[in-house]
């Protein structure tokens, strides 16, 4: 059996400047990276010694340099995919927050979510 761990990215440039994520390819702050090692050390306490570790990172900065704590704790290198990006907020990504509230549609409370459009030009779907 294996096991699968799943990481986000600690703090970033785009949560402390208010700017909405995305594919926007922020930075982690400081803070984020204190928090990246945080994490790396947790995981290399939770895996048994001479377990097999695959590493998977989207190409994302904030995202790679997270990974790049855990790989160096485990001798690894990460396999980068950009298919692991978080869902893109289209023209939205690197704009202020409020702006994309201000033309968010949210999906209904019910009924189909996957395939709604949120209001922003070039945004994905969950689909």
């Amino acid at each position: 059996m294996r096991t699968l761990y799943v990481v986000t990215h600690p703090e970033a440039t785009h949560h402390v400047e208010g700017v909405v994520g995305g594919w926007h390819d922020s930075k982690l702050t400081p803070a984020g990276v204190r928090a990246a090692v945080s994490i790396a050390q947790a995981l290399r306490a939770q895996v048994p010694d001479g377990a097999e570790v695959e590493l998977f990172s989207s190409d994302l900065q904030r995202t790679l340099r997270t990974a790049e704590e855990v790989a160096e704790l485990f001798g690894v290198k990460p396999i980068v995919d950009r298919r692991l990006r978080e869902k893109s907020y289209g023209e939205a990504g690197g704009k202020p927050q409020e702006w994309l509230d201000r033309r968010f549609v949210p999906p209904p409370a019910v009924g189909e979510r996957m395939d709604h459009d949120e209001g922003v030009q070039g945004s994905e779907t969950k689909e």
